[in-house]
C-alpha cells in the first residue's frame, strides 16, 4: 500500500472536500440535516467567504458544475457577472490605463457568486436558506481562529488600509492591529449584513420564495443600494499608486441573473471530461487531453522528467490558444468547434519536441489569424513585465498581492454532485464596502483594453475568468468532481491529477499526493499581464536527475519550496454507491471529511 498524507475518504451517505478544514465540516453538517450536495455546496461556501477571505468574498465570482443523480452529464451554472455599462475602453482609457489595474474599483464586474448560490439552492437543494447562512454568520460574528497567510496579508497592508482604505483598515484591523496567526478574527458587520438579508428574505412564505427575495435583496436591495452610493463618490487608490473612482452601479446589479449552460466535453481513454464554456479557461484542459492522445504519455514515468517535459509543452500550446481565442461566446465569436477537434489537435501534436520551447505558437485558423497575430504581439511586451509578487515596499505594489481561490466538490447520499470555484471579493484587492463587511472583485484585470478581441472590455461582456471546476466520467461509470484554486494554474493541475488518475491507477489521494508543476510561460491572466518564458516551477519531490534533465532541455527551471504547489480537492461516486474524497495536505487547510 502506498503511504499518503491523509487516508482518502470513503462512504456511502456523503463527502465534502473544499480548501478549508472549517468549510468541509460545515458542508457534512448540512448533510447531516438532510441537505443536497447543493446546500452543503452552497453552506460551504460562504464559510470559505469568512475563513479565507483572502481568497474569496461575497461580492466575487464562480464558475460551478451541477450533475444531477443519474444525469449523463452535468449542469454549467455561470456565476461569471458581466463588465458594467460604462465599462468601456474609452473610458479606462482616458483615466490614463494601459492595463487594467489589479485593485481598486475599476476593475470590478457584477458580483456574480451570491445570485449563481441561490439559483442552485432554489433549484437543487433542499434546506432554508438560513440554515445554509447560519455558519457562516457564526464564525463572522463569534470568530475563527486567522489563517498565517490571512494575518501576512493584513500585516503588510496594515498603514496602506489606514493611509488609503479605511473601510478595510476597519473591517480588518478592529484595535489598529493585523490579527495574529491563530488568533480569533471576526467580521461582525458581515454577519449583521446576513442577518438583514434573512430578515427581509423571510417575509416570503417559502423557502423558494425566500431564496428569491434573498437575491432580490441583494441585487436590487439594501446591499445593491449601498454598493451604488459608495461606488458613485468613492475615489480610491489601486496597484498603480493613483486614486480612482469606479463605474459599477446598482443598475448593473440589477438588470444581471446567473445562467445554465451545457458543458463543453471531450474524451480520452474512454473518460468523457466535462468544463464550462470559452467564457472560463476550462477548454484548455479539453484541448491538452486531445493534444496527448498518441503521445505516449500512457507509458511514460508518472514522476519523470519526460512526462513532465511532454505536458509541459502541449500546455504552452493550450494556453496560447486560450490567449488567442477564448472569451465570451454571447459577444464575440469562438471557433469553439474547431479548438476542440482531434484534426486540429492532430495538426499541432508535432510541435511538441524534445527541447522546451520559448516561443509563443497560437493555432493559425481561418478566419481567426489577425487573433493569433494580436496575441503573440501582446506576448511579447508581455515578456518584458516582471510578475506582481506584492513584496516591494510601495504603495502602487502592496494591492498587487494577487488572491487566490477556493474550491469545494459534494457529493450527497442520492448521487448528486457539485464542483465549484469561487473566487474575487479579496480583502487586498478592493476597499470594503462601507456598512456591508465585503469587498468588490476585480475580475476585469482579465479584460485588454485593446479593441477587436474576444477579450477586449465591453459592456455587459463576461471576463475570460481563470475559475475552472471540473467533472469525469470513467469508462467503468465512476463520476469524479475535483478542482483547486490556483489563477492560471488551476487547469496545468487538474491535467497532471487527471492523467495519473487515468494512467497511473492511483486513488484521489495519492494522485493528490504526488508532485506538481507548472509553467508560466503563457501570458499571465492577472495585471500586470506578465509572460515568463520558459519558465517552469516544479516541486522538490520530482529529485535532482528528473530536474537537471529538465533544464538541459532548456526550461528555466525553479524549484518550488516542499509541499507547495497546487490546493486539489477532489470526489467521485462509483455505480454501486461508493463515495470518496480527498484533499490536498499543502498549507495545510484543505481536508475531505465523509461517511
Amino acid at each position: 500500500m502506498t503511504f499518503t498524507t491523509r487516508p482518502e475518504i470513503q462512504g456511502a451517505f456523503g463527502v465534502v472536500a473544499s480548501t478549508h478544514w472549517i468549510g468541509s465540516a460545515v458542508g457534512m453538517k448540512l448533510l447531516e440535516q438532510g441537505g443536497t450536495a447543493a446546500d452543503a455546496a452552497a453552506g460551504t461556501a460562504f464559510a470559505l467567504q469568512v475563513v479565507e477571505p483572502h481568497l474569496n468574498g461575497p461580492l466575487g465570482d464562480l464558475s460551478l458544475l451541477y450533475r444531477a443523480a443519474g444525469a449523463d452529464a452535468p449542469q454549467v451554472l455561470c456565476g461569471q457577472g458581466v463588465a458594467p455599462a460604462k465599462a468601456t475602453i474609452e473610458h479606462y482609457r482616458a483615466e490614463g490605463l494601459e492595463l487594467i489595474p489589479s485593485s481598486g474599483l475599476l476593475p470590478t464586474v457584477v458580483p456574480g457568486a451570491f445570485g449563481a448560490w441561490m439559483t442552485l439552492l432554489r433549484d437543487h437543494g433542499r434546506l432554508p436558506l438560513r440554515e445554509i447562512l447560519e455558519p457562516a454568520i457564526f464564525y463572522a460574528g463569534q470568530g475563527h481562529p486567522a489563517l498565517p497567510r490571512v494575518s501576512e496579508f493584513i500585516l503588510g497592508l496594515r498603514d496602506f488600509f489606514l493611509d488609503e482604505w479605511p473601510t478595510s483598515f476597519e473591517t480588518w484591523c478592529p484595535g489598529g492591529q493585523a490579527p495574529a496567526a491563530g488568533a480569533m478574527m471576526r467580521n461582525p458587520v458581515l454577519a449583521d449584513t446576513w442577518e438583514r438579508l434573512l430578515t427581509e428574505a423571510e417575509v416570503a412564505r417559502g423557502r423558494d420564495a425566500q431564496i428569491d427575495r434573498a437575491t432580490e435583496v441583494f441585487y436590487r436591495g439594501f446591499i445593491a443600494e449601498a454598493i451604488d452610493r459608495w461606488v458613485r463618490d468613492a475615489e480610491v487608490a489601486d496597484a498603480t499608486g493613483e486614486r480612482r473612482k469606479g463605474v459599477l452601479s446598482g443598475d448593473d446589479l440589477a438588470a444581471w441573473r446567473p445562467s445554465y449552460e451545457a458543458p463543453v466535453s471531450t474524451t480520452y481513454e474512454g473518460w468523457e471530461v466535462f468544463k464550462a464554456g470559452f467564457w472560463s479557461q476550462g477548454p484548455v484542459l479539453l484541448q491538452s487531453l486531445r493534444l496527448l492522445e498518441g503521445s505516449g504519455v500512457g507509458e511514460m514515468d508518472l514522476f519523470g522528467e519526460r512526462f513532465v517535459h511532454t505536458v509541459t509543452e502541449t500546455k504552452k500550446l493550450s494556453y496560447a490558444d486560450r490567449e488567442a481565442y477564448y472569451g465570451d461566446p454571447a459577444a464575440s465569436e469562438i471557433p469553439t468547434e474547431t479548438l476542440i477537434s482531434p484534426a486540429y489537435a492532430d495538426a499541432r501534436r508535432s510541435l511538441i519536441g524534445e527541447t522546451a520551447s520559448l516561443a509563443q505558437r497560437p493555432g493559425v485558423i481561418d478566419g481567426f489569424a489577425h487573433l493569433a497575430e494580436s496575441a503573440i504581439a501582446r506576448a511579447v511586451e508581455g515578456a518584458k513585465r516582471e510578475p506582481a509578487t506584492g513584496a516591494e515596499p510601495t504603495m502602487a505594489h502592496l494591492t498587487e498581492r494577487r488572491g487566490d481561490t477556493v474550491h469545494v466538490d459534494v457529493i450527497d447520499q442520492w448521487g448528486n454532485s457539485v464542483s465549484a470555484t469561487p473566487s474575487g471579493g479579496w480583502l487586498q484587492s478592493s476597499p470594503v464596502v462601507p456598512g456591508l463587511g465585503m469587498a468588490l472583485n476585480t475580475r476585469a484585470q482579465m479584460f485588454w483594453l485593446e479593441p477587436g478581441l474576444p477579450t477586449s472590455l465591453a459592456p455587459g461582456r463576461r471576463p475570460r475568468t481563470t475559475l475552472s471546476p471540473t467533472m469525469a466520467t470513467a469508462p467503468d461509470g465512476t463520476e469524479y468532481a475535483f478542482g483547486t484554486p490556483g489563477g492560471d494554474q488551476q487547469d496545468q493541475w487538474q491535467l497532471i491529477y487527471l492523467l495519473r488518475l487515468i494512467h497511473g491507477g492511483m486513488n484521489l489521494q495519492e494522485a493528490i499526493d504526488a508532485p506538481l508543476f507548472h509553467t508560466g510561460h503563457f501570458q499571465s491572466s492577472f495585471y500586470p499581464r506578465a509572460v515568463q518564458t520558459g519558465y517552469l516551477m516544479v516541486e522538490p519531490a520530482f529529485g535532482e536527475t528528473a530536474i537537471d534533465a529538465l533544464k538541459a532541455r532548456g526550461h528555466d527551471v525553479t524549484v518550488a519550496e516542499p509541499w507547495s504547489i497546487g490546493r486539489l480537492t477532489a470526489a467521485s461516486r462509483s455505480p454501486d454507491g461508493l463515495l470518496k474524497a480527498a484533499a490536498t495536505p499543502r498549507l495545510m487547510q484543505a481536508y475531505a471529511s465523509g461517511r
